[in-house]
């Protein structure tokens, strides 16, 4: 009985290990660790002023996206019409 409880226990613990692995895996190869611009930007801003101007610029970033999408939405409009 021991032995049979301890074989399960065994093969229970490989698959979750290899369950664990395989998501680590796909992880790694789909980029979820990526984080190099976070690090490397990282020291431009180090004042309140430059953290300001860091937030002002993704916001001027986010912004100029969006009028990029509506211009282009009005193109494609424009060309079914």
């Amino acid at each position: 009985m021991i032995n049979d409880t301890l074989f399960f226990m065994l093969i229970v613990g490989i698959i979750i290990s290899a369950g664990l692995l395989l998501l680590f895996v796909w992880a790694a190869k789909t980029g979820q660790f990526d984080d190099a611009n976070k690090m490397l930007n990282g020291l431009l801003y180090d004042s309140v002023d430059d953290l300001n101007d860091a937030i002002k610029k993704e916001k001027n970033l986010k912004e100029a996206k969006e009028e990029k999408l509506q211009s282009e939405k009005k193109k494609e409009e424009k060309k079914e019409e």
